[in-house]
């Protein structure tokens, strides 16, 4: 498979393949318009789990009007049993969070009678494409982990390294970052990088290149990488950025999508089945490329 190199490429990839979707409390406008966009493409068909009434009236108001089937619940609580159920049984091979907290929705995923967990960590994965940049830029995580300890941060090594052979890179070139690019035992973040690296070496972490720690600008820029001295396969051209944690991951998402005008698509990655989260702040085309980013993994 040739390597996806802008977000505009998935959608083309997947188009005509319609993944079945279980959105888990559907009725929600800003949902809703993402899902309108997705038929439209012809990338996903829906199962719409929720209060009927209120999901006929909100497609009624967008146009909303083919692609989808209507699952009408008593609570917010049902419609998250259901939709996750669906999945589990293999009735949709997607799940996507509607109206509910992305807490509640994994707390019904997770439980062990659905099948659902692989045992590693679940990470919130990132794909960007930023103006003037050459390539997609894989990034985690910047939504669901805290403060991840070592083994978490090797868990989204493996969750990102999925969505980045997704996009036919390979092997994934992942970058561990900090703020310096030499270890110091005063920064953990440096420390458990270079703890990374070695697992890599020793074939723990798959089939990648791992390296670090990196400053963010000696990973993604070779000019700088070079002024540093930093002879490494990753330095300059990492396809893969592991954050310290989500205060970094988050600062970066943000600084990318409003300063730097990137466009993103995400998922939740790391149990068996890809989750697809949008936010009301993201612009329509994230929420398209989201769905169709999710519709990719799940054919992987």
């Amino acid at each position: 498979m040739s390597t996806i190199r802008t977000l505009s490429e998935i959608v083309e990839r997947v188009r005509g393949r319609k993944g079945i979707v279980a959105v888990a409390v559907a009725e929600d406008v800003v949902v809703l318009k993402a899902i309108k966009a997705a038929v439209n493409e012809e990338i996903a068909e829906f199962l719409l789990f929720g209060n009927q009434r209120k999901i006929e009236e909100i497609a009624g108001e967008i146009g909303l009007d083919h692609g989808y089937k209507i699952v009408g619940t008593q609570s917010n609580a049902d419609a998250v049993k259901k939709a996750v159920e669906a999945v589990a049984k293999g009735e949709a091979s997607l799940l996507m969070k509607g109206k509910v907290k992305t807490g509640d929705l994994l707390s019904v995923y997770l439980k062990e009678e659905y099948g659902l967990r692989t045992g590693r960590t679940m990470n919130l994965v990132s794909v960007f494409e930023i103006p003037e940049y050459s390539r997609l830029l894989v990034v985690t995580d910047a939504g669901m982990v805290i403060a991840p300890d070592l083994k978490q941060k090797a868990d989204s090594i493996v969750n990102a390294s999925i969505v980045a052979r997704a996009l036919g890179i390979e092997p994934p070139k992942v970058a561990v970052l900090g703020a310096i690019e030499v270890v110091n035992e005063k920064m953990p973040a440096t420390l458990d990088a270079a703890i990374l690296s070695k697992m890599s070496q020793r074939g723990q972490l798959g089939k990648v290149v791992v390296d670090g720690p990196f400053a963010l600008d000696n990973a993604v820029s070779i000019e700088a990488a070079k002024h540093k001295g930093i002879e490494s396969p990753v330095a300059g051209q990492a396809d893969i950025l592991i954050m310290p944690d989500i205060e970094a991951g988050n600062i970066f998402y943000k600084a990318m999508v409003f300063l730097g005008k990137a466009e993103v698509a995400s998922s939740i990655v790391g149990g068996k089945i890809p989750i697809i989260l949008t936010s009301r702040a993201d612009s329509d085309r994230t929420k398209l490329y989201s769905i169709a980013l999710n519709v990719l993994l799940s054919e992987g």
